[in-house]
Protein backbone atom coordinates (compact mmCIF):
# COMPACT_ATOMS: atom_id res chain seq x y z
CA UNK A 1 0.00 0.00 0.00
CA UNK A 2 1.38 3.76 -1.12
CA UNK A 3 1.44 5.74 1.98
CA UNK A 4 0.72 9.62 1.15
CA UNK A 5 3.75 12.00 1.28
CA UNK A 6 4.21 14.40 3.86
CA UNK A 7 6.49 17.41 4.12
CA UNK A 8 8.03 17.72 7.74
CA UNK A 9 9.75 20.79 9.19
CA UNK A 10 12.58 18.58 11.33
CA UNK A 11 14.85 21.51 13.62
CA UNK A 12 16.12 18.54 15.45
CA UNK A 13 14.32 19.84 18.96
CA UNK A 14 12.20 18.58 21.04
CA UNK A 15 8.66 20.31 19.31
CA UNK A 16 9.77 19.30 15.76
CA UNK A 17 11.20 15.89 16.45
CA UNK A 18 7.67 14.35 18.18
CA UNK A 19 5.43 16.03 15.34
CA UNK A 20 7.95 14.19 12.43
CA UNK A 21 6.40 10.90 15.02
CA UNK A 22 3.09 11.95 14.91
CA UNK A 23 3.26 11.92 11.13
CA UNK A 24 4.56 8.76 10.66
CA UNK A 25 2.01 7.68 13.37
CA UNK A 26 -0.47 8.63 11.34
CA UNK A 27 0.67 6.93 8.05
CA UNK A 28 2.77 9.40 6.02
CA UNK A 29 5.69 8.57 4.03
CA UNK A 30 7.74 11.77 5.61
CA UNK A 31 10.57 13.96 4.02
CA UNK A 32 12.13 16.00 6.64
CA UNK A 33 13.23 19.56 5.73
CA UNK A 34 15.76 21.35 7.70
CA UNK A 35 17.51 24.58 7.36
CA UNK A 36 21.59 25.55 8.15
CA UNK A 37 20.79 29.19 8.19
CA UNK A 38 23.81 30.24 10.47
CA UNK A 39 22.29 29.29 13.46
CA UNK A 40 25.02 29.26 16.39
CA UNK A 41 23.23 26.29 17.74
CA UNK A 42 24.11 24.51 14.53
CA UNK A 43 24.73 21.50 16.54
CA UNK A 44 20.84 20.75 15.84
CA UNK A 45 21.53 19.99 12.76
CA UNK A 46 23.17 16.80 13.41
CA UNK A 47 20.26 16.04 16.15
CA UNK A 48 17.83 16.60 13.12
CA UNK A 49 19.68 13.87 10.99
CA UNK A 50 19.60 11.73 14.10
CA UNK A 51 16.12 11.65 14.27
CA UNK A 52 15.36 11.70 10.26
CA UNK A 53 17.00 8.43 10.95
CA UNK A 54 15.32 7.34 14.06
CA UNK A 55 11.82 7.90 12.30
CA UNK A 56 12.85 6.61 9.07
CA UNK A 57 12.69 9.60 6.90
CA UNK A 58 11.74 8.52 2.85
CA UNK A 59 14.65 11.83 2.74
CA UNK A 60 15.67 14.34 4.30
CA UNK A 61 17.17 17.48 2.92
CA UNK A 62 18.98 20.22 4.45
CA UNK A 63 18.60 23.44 3.17
CA UNK A 64 21.25 26.49 2.72
CA UNK A 65 20.20 29.88 3.55
CA UNK A 66 22.54 32.74 4.00
CA UNK A 67 21.94 33.97 8.05
CA UNK A 68 22.52 37.61 6.54
CA UNK A 69 19.24 37.11 4.99
CA UNK A 70 17.28 36.85 8.53
CA UNK A 71 18.40 40.09 10.11
CA UNK A 72 19.72 41.22 13.58
CA UNK A 73 18.86 37.80 16.02
CA UNK A 74 20.84 36.26 18.84
CA UNK A 75 20.39 33.04 17.11
CA UNK A 76 22.40 34.54 13.82
CA UNK A 77 24.33 37.41 15.19
CA UNK A 78 26.83 38.66 17.93
CA UNK A 79 24.39 39.74 20.32
CA UNK A 80 24.19 37.23 23.74
CA UNK A 81 21.14 35.34 23.90
CA UNK A 82 19.05 35.89 27.11
CA UNK A 83 19.27 33.68 30.12
CA UNK A 84 17.00 35.69 32.22
CA UNK A 85 13.88 34.06 31.95
CA UNK A 86 10.76 34.54 29.86
CA UNK A 87 9.09 37.72 29.51
CA UNK A 88 6.15 39.05 28.08
CA UNK A 89 8.03 40.27 25.18
CA UNK A 90 9.14 39.00 21.70
CA UNK A 91 12.98 38.31 22.91
CA UNK A 92 15.78 38.56 20.90
CA UNK A 93 16.00 34.98 19.62
CA UNK A 94 13.13 35.48 17.44
CA UNK A 95 14.53 35.16 13.77
CA UNK A 96 12.36 37.53 11.69
CA UNK A 97 9.97 35.91 8.88
CA UNK A 98 11.71 32.29 9.69
CA UNK A 99 8.35 30.05 9.98
CA UNK A 100 7.22 32.01 6.48
CA UNK A 101 10.32 31.25 5.05
CA UNK A 102 10.56 27.21 6.00
CA UNK A 103 7.05 27.03 5.03
CA UNK A 104 7.77 28.38 1.62
CA UNK A 105 10.25 25.95 1.11
CA UNK A 106 7.91 23.39 2.45
CA UNK A 107 5.09 24.14 -0.31
CA UNK A 108 7.85 24.25 -2.79
CA UNK A 109 8.76 20.61 -2.03
CA UNK A 110 5.03 19.69 -1.70
CA UNK A 111 4.21 20.53 -5.36
CA UNK A 112 7.30 19.18 -6.24
CA UNK A 113 6.55 15.76 -4.34
CA UNK A 114 2.65 16.34 -5.41
CA UNK A 115 1.78 15.79 -2.16
CA UNK A 116 -0.99 17.72 0.02
CA UNK A 117 0.35 17.24 3.07
CA UNK A 118 2.96 19.58 5.74
CA UNK A 119 3.49 19.46 9.24
CA UNK A 120 5.03 21.70 11.62
CA UNK A 121 5.89 21.86 15.15
CA UNK A 122 4.85 24.98 16.19
CA UNK A 123 3.25 25.70 19.84
CA UNK A 124 1.43 28.24 21.07
CA UNK A 125 1.41 27.25 24.76
CA UNK A 126 4.55 26.56 26.64
CA UNK A 127 6.38 28.94 23.85
CA UNK A 128 9.04 32.02 23.36
CA UNK A 129 6.20 34.42 21.89
CA UNK A 130 7.14 34.10 18.25
CA UNK A 131 4.46 35.49 16.38
CA UNK A 132 4.81 32.99 13.45
CA UNK A 133 3.83 30.15 15.79
CA UNK A 134 -0.01 31.56 16.53
CA UNK A 135 -2.47 29.32 15.01
CA UNK A 136 -3.79 32.59 13.01
CA UNK A 137 -0.68 32.89 11.63
CA UNK A 138 -0.29 29.17 10.04
CA UNK A 139 -4.37 29.46 9.18
CA UNK A 140 -3.35 32.41 6.86
CA UNK A 141 -0.15 30.76 5.36
CA UNK A 142 -2.38 27.96 4.79
CA UNK A 143 -4.52 29.98 2.68
CA UNK A 144 -1.63 31.87 0.83
CA UNK A 145 -0.18 28.69 -0.52
CA UNK A 146 -3.46 27.21 -2.00
CA UNK A 147 -3.83 30.46 -4.05
CA UNK A 148 0.01 30.45 -4.64
CA UNK A 149 0.75 26.99 -6.52
CA UNK A 150 -0.38 25.67 -9.63
CA UNK A 151 -1.47 22.54 -7.92
CA UNK A 152 -4.13 24.80 -6.24
CA UNK A 153 -5.02 27.02 -8.51
CA UNK A 154 -5.44 24.07 -10.82
CA UNK A 155 -7.86 22.09 -7.94
CA UNK A 156 -5.52 19.16 -8.42
CA UNK A 157 -4.42 19.09 -4.70
CA UNK A 158 -5.39 20.82 -1.36
CA UNK A 159 -2.33 21.93 1.01
CA UNK A 160 -3.24 21.13 4.28
CA UNK A 161 -0.67 22.41 7.35
CA UNK A 162 -0.79 20.05 10.15
CA UNK A 163 0.50 21.27 13.86
CA UNK A 164 -0.41 18.69 16.10
CA UNK A 165 1.11 20.04 18.86
CA UNK A 166 -0.54 23.37 18.51
CA UNK A 167 -2.73 23.15 21.94
CA UNK A 168 0.03 21.10 23.73
CA UNK A 169 2.10 22.39 26.49
CA UNK A 170 5.42 21.50 26.95
CA UNK A 171 4.65 18.14 29.37
CA UNK A 172 1.99 17.21 26.77
CA UNK A 173 4.38 17.02 24.24
CA UNK A 174 7.03 15.28 26.38
CA UNK A 175 4.35 12.77 27.20
CA UNK A 176 3.39 12.47 23.45
CA UNK A 177 6.88 12.14 22.61
CA UNK A 178 7.78 9.26 24.96
CA UNK A 179 3.94 7.63 23.88
CA UNK A 180 6.02 7.68 20.04
CA UNK A 181 8.52 6.20 21.26
CA UNK A 182 10.88 9.23 20.30
CA UNK A 183 14.61 8.82 22.21
CA UNK A 184 14.80 12.05 23.73
CA UNK A 185 18.84 11.62 23.73
CA UNK A 186 18.90 12.51 19.75
CA UNK A 187 16.88 15.66 19.81
CA UNK A 188 18.97 19.04 21.32
CA UNK A 189 17.10 22.58 22.44
CA UNK A 190 19.43 24.90 23.61
CA UNK A 191 20.25 28.02 22.04
CA UNK A 192 23.83 28.41 23.40
CA UNK A 193 25.95 25.05 23.60
CA UNK A 194 29.20 24.85 24.31
CA UNK A 195 31.59 23.47 22.01
CA UNK A 196 30.99 19.90 23.64
CA UNK A 197 27.68 20.61 22.58
CA UNK A 198 26.18 20.83 26.23
CA UNK A 199 23.16 22.69 26.72
CA UNK A 200 23.45 25.95 28.39
CA UNK A 201 20.10 25.01 30.72
CA UNK A 202 19.36 29.10 30.82
CA UNK A 203 18.21 30.29 27.46
CA UNK A 204 14.44 30.42 26.31
CA UNK A 205 14.71 26.76 24.84
CA UNK A 206 15.95 25.07 28.12
CA UNK A 207 14.15 26.39 30.55
CA UNK A 208 10.91 25.73 28.42
CA UNK A 209 12.18 21.78 27.79
CA UNK A 210 13.00 21.74 31.39
CA UNK A 211 9.85 22.28 32.62
CA UNK A 212 7.87 20.18 30.02
CA UNK A 213 10.04 17.17 31.77
CA UNK A 214 9.51 18.11 35.35
CA UNK A 215 5.81 18.33 34.49
CA UNK A 216 5.61 15.45 32.78
CA UNK A 217 7.49 13.03 35.45
CA UNK A 218 10.20 12.02 33.26
CA UNK A 219 13.73 12.18 32.95
CA UNK A 220 15.21 14.11 30.28
CA UNK A 221 18.56 12.39 28.94
CA UNK A 222 20.46 15.63 27.79
CA UNK A 223 23.45 17.12 29.54
CA UNK A 224 23.34 20.41 30.99
CA UNK A 225 26.08 22.56 32.03
CA UNK A 226 24.08 24.78 34.52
Amino acid sequence: MLLRKAVCLLSGGLDSSTCLGVARRDGFECYALTFDYGQRHRIELDAAARVARFFAAGEHRVIRIDPEAFGASALTADIDVPKGGLTADIPITYVPARNTIFLSFAMAWAEGLECSDIFIGVNAIDYSGYPDCRPEFIEAFEKMANLATRAGVEGRTRLAIHTPLAKLNKAGIVRLGAELGLDFSLTHSCYDPDEQGRACGLCDSCRLRRKGFEEAGLRDPLVYRE
